[in-house]
């Protein structure tokens, strides 16, 4: 089981998916590409990757809850 220290929060608007905040190059209010049928798996636990149009860094979602994307990497700094 990953911490919380690999999620991310995304909030759902009219069907598109945003980022307040990209977790790589830290650009704001960030429309992502990422298509239904790919929210759908993220949603079904069904691995996901979502190529970040602001950096193009590549987020592994393994599964999306209500409120965030759980990744295979920590995108939180530990305290």
């Amino acid at each position: 089981m990953y911490s919380f220290d690999h999620t991310w929060p995304y909030e759902k608007v009219m069907g598109d998916i945003y980022l307040h905040q990209c977790p790589y190059c830290c650009e704001e209010n960030v429309l992502t590409g990422m298509k239904e049928r790919d929210f759908e798996k993220a949603k079904e636990e069904i691995k996901t990757i979502l190529i970040m149009p602001c950096c193009h860094q590549k987020m592994t979602i393994i599964k999306a809850d209500d409120d965030y994307f759980w990744t295979t990497e920590a995108l939180r700094a530990a305290k």
